[in-house]
């Protein structure tokens, strides 16, 4: 059994007006391809929660600062359509970047605020790219709900604040991040490490849950932030881009976990840039 693609907007929106017919909830869960587990339990989420789910693959370039990046970015629909088949996903939406981005295409949605440090200020316009092309999916689907692993937190936060400032009626439902077995959070970029750089790659989780668990015992983070850096160093990760305790709700930079708050980490291992972050529990004085 295989799934049904649609490429345009029009049958998209076809395929939901059926669905909207018969009052049946509609999930999408937005994804550049190339999927793998973790994309795979958003798929599960959204099928607990809505009687028809929309998978999206788009490689969205708006989002890439090095061409070279976007160009070496796996393409796999054959072998991702496939997948979602399995997982019991209704309809994969994979449209051409023409109809995404037509021609005298001219806007763009810009987060301030949640956009602006760590990914954005390393990855600059990369949020742009982001707010936009899922602002599209939102409108161009009409979905009840949509899901997002925590694994890209920053951009999970940003979606949540496009939504609610544009009053776009969806859903955003977060999943918790999708780890392999050695504690590698999921991502299709981890195919480009070597054997031996993936045998040091948990080593970003490891420090990560360490230092969260001395900040929620009542730690200062900047000790415990210099400290887990010099381990990821130690293990061979570098540069590593920032390594920071940011309030879950805003976040806003924060001295020690006085509120719900999360690690987040931006590293290179090698030719490979990984991201992670874990919860921190809150410490109460």
């Amino acid at each position: 059994m295989s799934v049904p693609v649609v490429r345009t907007v029009a049958e998209l929106r076809y395929a939901v007006a059926a669905w909207r017919a018969e009052r049946l909830q509609v999930a999408l869960v937005p994804t550049m391809g190339a999927l793998h587990e973790g994309h795979l339990s958003l798929v599960r989420a959204a099928l607990s929660r809505a009687e028809r789910v929309i998978v999206t693959i788009f490689v969205n370039p708006k989002q890439f600062n090095s061409p070279a990046d976007l160009a070496a970015y796996p393409r796999t629909e054959e072998t991702d359509a496939a997948m979602l088949a399995g997982a019991g996903a209704h309809l994969l939406y994979a449209p051409l970047a023409g109809e995404i981005y037509p021609e005298g295409f001219s806007t763009t949605v810009s987060v301030a605020s949640v956009s602006e440090e760590m990914e954005g200020r390393f990855r600059p316009g990369h949020f742009d790219g982001v707010a936009t092309v899922v602002a599209k999916l939102f409108l161009q689907s009409g979905a009840d709900c949509a899901f997002f692993g925590e694994k890209d937190f920053q951009q999970l936060q940003v979606v949540r604040r496009m939504a609610r400032d544009l009053d776009i009626p969806v859903e955003i439902v977060a999943c918790p991040t999708i780890r392999e077995r050695n504690g590698l959070a999921m991502s299709s970029r981890n195919a480009r490490l070597s054997p031996q750089e993936h045998a040091r790659a948990p080593r970003l989780s490891e420090v990560l849950f360490e230092a969260a668990a001395k900040m929620a015992s009542g730690a200062d983070a900047q000790p415990v932030l210099a400290q887990a850096r010099r381990a990821l160093e130690d293990a061979g990760f570098g540069p590593v881009e920032y390594l920071e305790l940011r309030s879950s709700a805003s976040l806003a930079p924060l001295t020690r976990a006085s509120e719900p708050a999360r690690l987040l980490a931006a590293a290179w291992l090698g030719q490979v840039r990984l991201i992670d972050n874990v919860e921190v529990a809150e410490n109460d004085p």
